[in-house]
Order: C-alpha cells, then structure tokens, then sequence
C-alpha cells in the first residue's frame, strides 16, 4: 500500500507500508480521501517537528470505507461508509471536567499518530462516522473540516437574526460562514484575498475586505450601529486579534478559532466595558460530526465550491508545494485508494 509520510525538510515521501490487522474496538480502512489542513502546512513548514515522530503518515480530514473489523466491534460493518474523527481520547483526567476531546491526555491522530494519507488506515471503531450512500466520498474528506465549524457555531450559541463576523476567510472561516448562515444568522466575512471574498460573496455571505475599507465601520454601517453579536478569530493574525474587540455589541461573543501561539496584544477593556464574551473552541464532539455530515448531505455547505483541487497521492509533494505558491486555494484533496 501506498503512504505520505513527512520526513523533515518540506518533503513528504510517498513509500509503502504495511496494512495493519484491526485488533479489538478497531477497524481497517480503504482511505478514499484525505484532505490538507492548514495543521498539515504547518507540519510541512516545519512548525511542529518537535512533536512530530518522523518519518511520520500524516493527515486527518478523511473519508474511506471499511475493509475489516477487529474482535467486538458492532458499530460498523465491513463495506460501510465512513468519516474519521480522528481523536485518541487516552487515560481520562479530574482536568478534563468530562470533556475528552480536549483532555489532558488526548491524542491527535495523524500528529501524535499515523493518519489518513494511505490506502489502508486502522484506527479506533468508535472514531468511525457513517456516511450516506448518496454522499461523493470528495465531500466526506470534508466532514471533519465541517465538524470543526458546526462545534464553533455551537459553541458561539448563534441564532437565527443574529449578525456575525468572520474574521478570515480559508475554509474554517468559510465553513463557519456557511453553518451561521443556515442558523439563520446574517454574516459578514473579513478577507484580504479578493478571490476568496468573491466566492465568498457568490455563497450570500457579506464581504469586507480590511485592507481597502475600515473594518469596524464597515461593520456598523451594514447593521445599522448594531455591531456583530458574535465574532469569530480564524485569521490567526495580529490585525485580526486587534480589530476582534472592536466589533461585537454589548455582550457580544467572540469565538477564538485560530490558534496564536504567541501571545498578542488584546484590548480588554473592550471586555469590561461591554461586557464581552471570550469563548475557546478547539476541534469537536460527536454530535458536531453528526450536524457536518447532515448539513453536507443538504447541500448547504457548497462543498464542490469549497474543493480546489483532487490529487493522487503519487503527486503529495507536489501538492503541497502548490498550496505554499497559491495563496487562492481553498481545499485540496488526496486521493488515496
């Protein structure tokens, strides 16, 4: 079987490797799709060579049908189609307060553990979420990206008549635009990239581009002095951590998306003053999966809009080398089986 394995350096290696026999409570996969997170970049950048065990399968975002179930597993059959939620929850911690999926001891498959760029994967039974037959299994690899923004949707508590901004526009913010539309929210989109702000726009999400117009004005011009009742951080940027504080109205959300691994600066007497709330929200339970792969099967999502590329996983280095030279991709896809 074929795999993309990081090997330092900017290089991702397709080599072959073993499959893996399910042992009890776990399952072996045929990989259809993987997709490239913006996680992904990082590791390919370098970022996390600290944390990464090279030479290491990576990937997360990842439809397949299953090939082979190990000793008592009922959940799922051979032949089912399925999306990964790609979560090893380890020994439980009195930190955690009953929340696994950010718990002390969790793991992330495809980072701390081989992922879903290969033919044959096997991972956890209970990690497994079926997929419709109707579904093209290119919008299943998107179901995890999507599950992201349906537990940060939830999380921000929107509804319907509310007005939010994402700050943002790759595909988290876009997939969180999109999930707070069909909440019957009204969004308005911060971008500097004109190609996504026009698809953007093609998907009934307002635009702002900051760069060319004042952010907080153009804010307060489309809601009538209102302001945003939740803001969502998904640019990762200074600019975007120091503008968030100006746009939400007297207790008003923001939802921090993007991960910072620095500190920044933040205004917080924005926060006292109107009484602002600050909300953490990484990754995702499993009712978010459940509302992905529901909203994915409407055709809410526009996933076909939201694909830029599908590549053969022969051609992963290759990939990745195009998603560092366009900075207008959305989501590429590794074809894997």
């Amino acid at each position: 079987m074929k795999s993309a394995q990081y090997k330092g350096d900017r290089t991702i290696a397709v080599s072959s490797s073993e499959a893996i026999k399910p042992g009890p409570g776990e399952a072996r996969l045929e990989v259809a799709y993987c997709g490239i997170c913006g996680t992904d970049i990082h590791i390919f950048h370098g970022a996390m060579d600290q944390r990464v065990q090279m030479p290491q399968i990576i990937g997360h975002e990842a439809s397949a049908v299953v090939a082979e179930i190990g000793e008592g597993v009922t959940t799922v059959a051979v032949g089912d189609r399925v999306a990964v939620r790609p979560l090893h929850f380890g020994a439980p911690s009195t930190f955690d307060n009953g929340f696994a999926h950010v718990g002390k001891n969790l793991k992330f498959i495809g980072i701390d553990m081989p992922g879903g760029m290969q033919s044959s994967w096997t991972v956890p039974a209970y990690t497994l979420h079926h997929l419709p037959e109707s579904m093209d299994l290119t919008h299943g690899a998107m179901i995890e990206p999507a599950a992201v923004a349906c537990h940060d949707v939830r999380l921000g508590e929107v509804k319907p008549g509310e007005t939010c901004v994402v700050i943002g526009g790759g595909p988290i913010g876009l997939l969180i635009a999109l999930v707070a539309l069909h909440k019957g929210a009204t969004v308005i989109m911060s971008e500097v990239n004109q190609t996504r702000l026009d698809l953007a726009d093609s998907l009934g999400i307002k635009v702002v581009n900051p760069i060319k117009q004042n952010l907080p004005a153009a804010v307060s011009e489309m809601t009538d002095g209102k302001m945003a009742d939740c803001v969502f951080e998904v640019s990762g940027s200074a600019p975007g951590v120091e503008v968030m504080t100006e746009l939400p109205n007297v207790r008003g959300r923001i939802v921090m998306v993007a991960i910072h691994p620095e500190p920044k600066p933040v205004n917080l007497f924005k926060f006292f003053w109107s009484e602002i709330k600050m909300i953490g929200a990484r990754l995702y339970e499993e009712e978010d999966f459940d509302e992905a792969i529901a909203l994915a099967a409407s055709g809410k999502l526009h996933l076909d809009k939201l694909i830029t590329k599908v590549s053969p996983i022969d051609q992963v280095q290759a990939t990745f080398d195009g998603i560092d030279a366009n900075p207008d991709g959305i989501k590429y896809l590794i074809q894997c089986s």
